[in-house]
């Protein structure tokens, strides 16, 4: 199915694109959580979004949630690990699944994380971003997994379930059910640099330990979307774009909220998944 538009993100910005695309009418694929917006949910409180007064972040995503349900607008809770350009207009891989969209908004918040060194080079000769599409490689071998968040702690124990061993970093803290499976063995020091001339084949650690590796997985929330979309133009960590528009450098693409620029704020984000969506009407 060719739907009219892809939007990759489920904050602010993404479901207000969402919104005004359902209500003219248009077929929407749309990414992200299911539960919105992490960094909404985590506002303790939000006194500047018009006509809520003064609310807790919770809150407003419980609303934002429902708004959403009631235009039965359904997030596809999957990683987008790649967006090709088409003669039609975008192939988007998500995890295991392939989609195709006339037109693209990328939603997808500030993405803060640089990546590991040698990241960008080696993703696709060892380096994977989804561990259902690429975990049969490693039948038998040895990873290492940088686990961003819980919610991905299903998708190592999947890998464990294949691969002879692995080595687990989580920015997080706390117990998991993860450190009772014998096969994982967790890394104290962060992970740094990741090593091979064509292949991923190690990692370094920021204490200095190397540790050698067939291959890595990086479960991380968000992807810089230049590594996601190439030929994306960037203006540093922020996606380069016509602000009347909020066009990017490549046609039919478009964004909108934190992922193009300060000010972070919810009302600025909401105002331009609008802007964006209706950019994306009138293209």
């Amino acid at each position: 199915m060719m739907y009219d538009a892809a939007i990759i993100g489920a904050g602010p910005a993404g479901l207000s694109a969402a919104i005004n695309l359902k209500l003219h009418n248009k077929s929407v694929i749309w990414f992200g959580s299911k539960a919105m917006s992490d960094k909404v949910e985590k506002s303790e409180s939000i006194a500047n979004y018009p006509g809520m007064g003064i609310i807790s972040g919770s809150e407003l995503n419980e609303k934002f949630l429902k708004h959403a349900k009631s235009l039965d607008l359904e997030v596809e809770d999957k990683m987008v690990t790649d967006i090709s350009v088409t003669g039609k207009g975008f192939m988007i891989l998500a995890e295991n699944s392939v989609y195709e969209a006339e037109k693209l908004l990328l939603a997808t918040g500030y993405v803060a994380a640089k990546g590991f060194e040698n990241e960008d080079r080696l993703l696709g000769r060892g380096v994977s971003y989804c561990a259902t599409c690429d975990g049969f490689f490693y039948k038998g071998k040895t990873i290492a997994v940088f686990c961003g968040a819980e919610r991905y702690e299903h998708e190592v124990k999947y890998l464990s379930e294949i691969a002879e061993k692995i080595y687990l970093f989580t920015p997080y803290k706390g117990e998991s059910e993860l450190d009772s499976i014998e096969n994982i063995e967790r890394l104290k020091s962060p992970i740094k640099t990741i090593e091979g001339e064509n292949k991923a084949d190690a990692v370094i650690l920021v204490d200095g330990t190397k540790v050698d590796i067939d291959g890595i997985f990086v479960l991380r929330t968000a992807v810089a979307p230049a590594t996601v979309l190439k030929g994306l133009e960037m203006d540093g960590p922020h996606i380069k774009v016509d602000r009347e528009t909020l066009a990017t450098n490549i046609k039919g693409c478009y964004a909108a909220g934190d992922c193009t620029g300060r000010p972070y704020q919810i009302a600025v984000a909401v105002g331009e998944g609008n802007l964006a969506a209706h950019s994306m009407l009138e293209d």
